[in-house]
């Protein structure tokens, strides 16, 4: 019973409190009470932890956009993350790209240029995707995380003490007004005093001054103590920022890692595609112009033949015997070749095939033979064997 009474005595207290709280709140709003003002240096840390907070959010907010595109897959890393559970494993895009390019490359023949350069770029893309994976793993741990922990922790700390500190400046303001009050009834009593009732106002009104003061040092007291927790809690701030600088050259150092890796990888992917002959990228055109110029439009005894895309690559010394040979020879393929149309003859590298002149055909060709297969073949591809 008395646990029972004590418990309706305390709401009952506690729904005084919220009440005058209330009430001081409203008033402060209709300007019909004054309002403890914080010290300058409290409100500019109160403002620059604010600030923080909301620059923190959009920062974490946007890499993540940055570090994982897709809205549904976030979701359901926030998921996992809230029932602390790993999210599993999933292939990321360039590493798909890369599957794909790669089954396709297959499907069309590694032997082929397409097909091979499908492949190349399929690895490319998968170690990119791979690449990728660690950025996001390292960014996660070293930059994300403790701005989440920021948001999460330390935030809510400060944002629960500025929440008590504004209730105990509510209670202090409610305590100013009610001093304010009573001494303000005490003296209009005092100027009545010619009756004995109006004597015992007196004293009923200098309790409730006496009572108001106490209460006030009170929640001055209380007020005082909590803007000093605040203070110190906000004065972390300066901290959070250094840890924060830590966290950042961690993070900008995990993408240059990343993009440093990217370059290098599709540097490798472009100088094993550029040397492929320049055809590589055009002979699907069906046009009888050989894909790079002939020996005979270069100057006599030039070492290189130089392809439109501005690729140097060196010419057998004896491409001018191949065509002035009478009866047929024996040459080594130096590159995959794809045939544009029915009229030529795909080649692989390192192959040995017989080559013959056509009288009337174009400078930059010879007829090719393979078992019972014929065709053109172009000539800067072939090396003559003794």
């Amino acid at each position: 019973m008395n646990i029972m009474d004590f418990n309706v005595k305390k709401l009952a207290a506690d729904a005084g409190t919220f009440l005058s709280r209330a009430v001081q709140f409203t008033e402060e709003k209709l300007g019909q009470a004054e309002k403890t003002e914080l010290d300058a240096h409290l409100e500019n840390l109160l403002s620059k932890a604010e600030c923080t907070k909301i620059w923190t959010e959009k920062i974490l907010k946007q890499t993540e956009v940055l570090l994982q595109p897709n809205p549904n897959a976030r979701i359901e890393e926030f998921v996992y993350e809230k029932l602390d559970r790993k999210a599993p494993s999933r292939i990321n895009n360039p590493e798909l790209l890369g599957q794909y390019m790669i089954d396709a490359g297959t499907e069309f023949g590694p032997g082929t240029a397409y097909g091979n350069a499908l492949i190349k770029c399929g690895e490319t893309q998968k170690r990119i995707g791979t690449a990728d994976r660690e950025l996001i793993q390292t960014s996660a741990l070293n930059f994300l995380t403790p701005l989440r922990n920021f948001i999460e922790g330390d935030y809510k700390t400060i944002a629960k003490e500025r929440k008590l500190l504004q209730n105990k400046r509510l209670d202090l303001d409610a305590a100013k007004t009610r001093l304010k009050k009573a001494k303000a009834a005490e003296t209009r009593a005092s100027q009545l005093n010619s009756a004995r009732l109006e004597g015992d106002n007196i004293m009923i009104w200098a309790e409730e001054v006496t009572k108001s003061e106490q209460e006030l040092r009170i929640t001055q007291s209380e007020f005082d103590r909590q803007a000093e927790i605040t203070r110190l809690l906000l004065e972390g701030i300066s901290s959070t920022h250094a840890h924060h600088l830590r966290c950042l050259n961690d993070f900008v150092e995990a993408q240059m890692t990343y993009y440093a890796q990217c370059y290098q990888y599709m540097l490798d992917l472009q100088k094993q595609l550029g040397s492929f002959p320049s055809n590589y990228h055009c002979n699907n055109n069906q046009t009888s112009v050989a894909p790079i110029p002939s020996a005979s439009s270069n100057v006599a005894g030039s070492p290189a033949l130089t392809s439109t895309s501005g690729l140097v690559m060196t010419s057998p010394s004896n491409l001018i015997d191949l065509k002035e040979c009478s009866g047929s020879r024996k040459a080594r393929v130096l590159y995959d070749y794809d045939a544009a149309n029915s009229s030529e003859l795909s080649l692989l590298a390192d192959e040995v095939i017989t080559v013959f002149s056509v009288v009337g055909m174009d400078s930059d060709w010879l007829m090719g033979e393979r078992g019972n297969q014929k065709g053109r073949v172009p000539i800067t591809y072939l090396e003559l064997l003794n």
